[in-house]
């Protein structure tokens, strides 16, 4: 076993054992199914279903359904949580339809730009390498549980707690959070669709607020979800309370701003309008664009 592999086969243990203390902790005194907390099977099948699928991906070294099956996996878990913790509180009920309906939309918008593209190039260096494109999956998998992981303890607390002005925050923080996704995601996609803007960058809309206001929209609406969670959690329940951190780690310090602003940077530093557009546009923070 080479250095490489062995690092790599360390990441995948790390991985997985985090997702699985993060299920544990949140599954205290949660549900249960036979033996097993409710929340610890939809991390053991968050985990499950993201291999199964890593097999026909690497023999055909593709990742044209790497998004699918993320969205797939937020979906079936929440719906597999709601199934398996019946009956659900009001709360309970909100948090699936948030999620299943949020997983659906996303899904189906990255699969058809994938589709569109016909590559995701970050996967290029990662498909050929086994243990490196099983570690993308199973990340994807963690990404589930640790993004889902406030909705899935509603679900499963086994509290039925009435909706009050938590629920009430919450709720509004998501509704405001996925309208302004959906909006940035239609108008980045409609702006690419026009043959006059390419090579050009988007500036009109959301994105004259914001540079990222996809990202800000997703980290607002998990932080709705949270805001709902809070009055039913108890004890190590707390530690779904990660899932709008995550979220936000993620999109600013890893995969999503990082990721996007040195392609832009690469692209079009140096361009009078796109550095007036760097020093009047937030990064995420959205704000009404300054008059010129």
């Amino acid at each position: 076993m080479t250095n490489k592999t062995s690092k790599g086969v360390i990441v995948f243990l790390i991985i997985t054992l985090i997702g699985l203390g993060v299920v544990f902790a949140g599954g205290q005194g949660g549900t249960r199914f036979g033996p097993l907390s409710v929340f610890v099977i939809c991390g053991v099948w968050a985990f499950v279903i993201n291999w199964v699928a890593f097999i026909p991906a690497y023999l055909k070294q593709t990742e044209k359904f790497y998004d699918l099956i993320g969205a797939f996996t937020n979906s079936s878990t929440i719906l597999i949580a709601a199934a398996l913790s019946q009956p659900l509180s009001l709360r309970g009920v909100i948090v699936t339809l948030f999620v299943t309906i949020w997983a659906v939309r996303l899904g189906t918008f990255l699969f058809n730009r994938i589709s569109q593209d016909g590559k995701d190039q970050r996967f290029d260096p990662i498909k050929p390498v086994f243990v490196r494109f099983l570690n993308a999956w199973t990340l994807q998998a963690l990404w589930v549980i640790l993004t889902t992981a406030a909705a899935i303890a509603v679900v499963t607390s086994g509290r039925d707690i009435p909706l009050g002005i938590f629920a009430y925050v919450g709720i509004v923080l998501w509704v405001i959070g996925f309208g302004i996704e959906v909006i940035a995601d239609s108008q980045k996609k409609a702006f690419r669709a026009d043959p006059a803007n390419k090579g050009r960058f988007i500036t009109g809309g959301l994105w004259s607020w914001s540079r990222h206001p996809n990202y800000f929209g997703e980290i607002l609406l998990w932080l709705g979800i949270a805001v709902i969670a809070l009055p039913v959690l108890q004890g190590w329940q707390h530690v779904v309370l990660i899932s709008p951190v995550f979220v936000y780690l993620l999109l600013t310090r890893v995969s999503g701003v990082p990721m996007l602003e040195k392609s832009s940077d690469k692209k079009w530093a140096g361009q009078a309008d796109y550095e007036t557009y760097k020093a009047q546009t937030p990064v995420l923070m959205m704000r009404p664009p300054k008059k010129a």
